[in-house]
């Protein structure tokens, strides 16, 4: 997701985002005016929109996160060290142990493994300890009248106030990060209407305090995105000596079979006919990875980034263990 919360706090190694020139400020009132419009004709009901916008005013503190982003240059040993943790891996087993019985019931109904539910929840919100306290629409608003990308923000206003308009969430309690990522799983607006699911058959897809459909809901998410539940994420592997690191990458897929002839040796069995591709995270002579396709792809989805999917088997099969 392009908009996701920085998973990592690492200090910046390259310039900041591009000094962006707001809109004057009082131009903030005529914007809303604007999308209340446009919600209106969309079906939003006004009532909703009355809510939903209540005390809403341009958030400062938005903006300069925003336009302050750092770029992160990150070693796969640095990336691995600050989020594969001992103390995440501890508290995620006894959330796991906590919660073992509707991961359960979760797996059987998406063929999802409780391997990169529980490893997504631990990277995206720390198991819900770090959701973001931002007010999402004000957020929202404040990024889309802002203008440095104000035709993806107000896409994902329009489908924050669809949710609150459909019941799921108050707008007092529709918090996330400054960019909008909502609730434990951090979805935004958009992927929170194609992928929650209310799990619990109450009637609304709680994402920040219901634990059935947060599993769910990253579930659906890696299913509709390609998951094989007879796969996994991927394995560790050992390579063989002069192994060409050209042949590493997402893209350089071969049958297990094929890589096990080249000398590859995968660290447990899998199908021989699993497409896989070996990953060097960090760069020729690291640890290898055999990733399994599609379902690293489908994490991937989640974050485009090695790092993390890698990141998210790793946590989800300690914890799980």
């Amino acid at each position: 997701m392009l908009t996701r919360r920085t998973l990592v706090a690492a200090a910046p190694l390259a310039a900041a985002t591009p000094a962006f020139a707001a809109p004057a400020a009082d131009s903030f009132p005529a914007f809303v005016a604007g999308v209340k419009a446009d919600a209106l004709k969309a079906g939003i009901r006004a009532a909703t929109l009355d809510r939903a916008f209540k005390g809403v005013t341009v958030n400062q503190r938005v903006i300069e996160l925003d336009r302050k982003q750092p770029e992160f240059t990150l070693t796969w040993d640095q990336y691995k060290t600050r989020v594969v943790t001992e103390g995440r891996i501890a508290k995620g087993r006894d959330l796991f142990a906590k919660h073992r019985a509707l991961l359960a019931r979760v797996t059987e109904r998406y063929n999802v493994s409780a391997v990169p539910i529980m490893g997504i929840w631990g990277l995206e919100s720390d198991y819900g300890g770090s959701t973001g306290g931002f007010h999402v629409i004000e957020a929202l608003a404040t990024l889309a009248w802002e203008g440095r990308r104000a035709a993806f923000f107000r896409g994902e206003l329009m489908d924050a106030l669809k949710i609150i308009d459909a019941g799921d969430i108050t707008p007092d309690r529709m918090t996330g990060s400054y960019a909008g990522a909502m609730g434990q799983p951090q979805f935004m607006p958009d992927s929170y209407l194609k992928f929650a699911v209310d799990f619990s058959g109450n009637g609304k897809r709680d994402i920040w305090t219901d634990p059935g459909d947060i599993f769910a809901s990253v579930a659906n998410y890696l299913a509709k995105s390609g998951w094989s539940g007879a796969l996994p994420w991927g394995i560790g592997a050992i390579l063989p000596a002069g192994f060409d690191p050209a042949q590493a990458g997402r893209d350089h897929r071969k049958r297990i079979a094929e890589w096990v002839k080249l000398g590859v040796r995968p660290a447990r069995n899998l199908p021989p006919d699993t497409m896989a591709a070996v990953i060097l995270p960090g760069g020729a002579g690291s640890e290898a990875f055999l990733a399994c396709h599609p379902n690293f792809l489908a994490i991937r989805r989640y974050n485009p980034s090695d790092f993390y999917c890698i990141s998210v088997g790793l946590i989800g099969e300690r914890v799980t263990a």
